[in-house]
């Protein structure tokens, strides 16, 4: 597997494709990247000699992109501003539930976890039976 960034990335598949596999690079960026190291977007990405990797390396470092660990950091920190302001979306966050408006009544369920039921358990020193 070639590394790039720090990260493997598949060789079989085309560097297209490939580069996603970096945190923070999606497909547009990829191409926008590609385009700007003129390397065909169609060469599998174990082809790539030593030069083109560098090139690809130095290209993402030349737009200033964020990827990786830094940009996970930069995330986790937004979201622990937001938490410690006890905003709307914080306190969302904190609860574990959705954040941008949708409805929790039905659905939710990859925010919220597996259903939790909830039982009514009876009185043992109860009476049973008649009154």
């Amino acid at each position: 597997m070639a590394r790039l960034l720090g990260i493997d990335i598949p060789n079989e598949k085309k560097i297209e494709y490939s580069l996603p596999y970096v945190y923070g690079i999606g497909l547009p960026l990829s191409r926008k990247i590609l385009a700007a190291c003129n390397i065909d977007p169609n060469i599998r990405a174990g082809k790539l000699s030593d030069d083109q990797v560098a090139l690809i390396v130095q290209t993402i470092q030349s737009m200033k992109l964020v990827t990786e660990g830094d940009l996970r950091r930069e995330q986790q920190a937004h979201l622990k501003r937001l938490v410690s302001i006890n905003c709307y979306r914080g306190t969302r966050h904190r609860r574990g539930l959705p954040v941008r408006g949708q409805r929790t009544k039905t659905n939710a369920r990859t925010r919220k976890g597996a259903r939790k039921t909830v039982g009514v358990q009876r009185n043992p020193n109860a009476k049973a039976g008649k009154v």
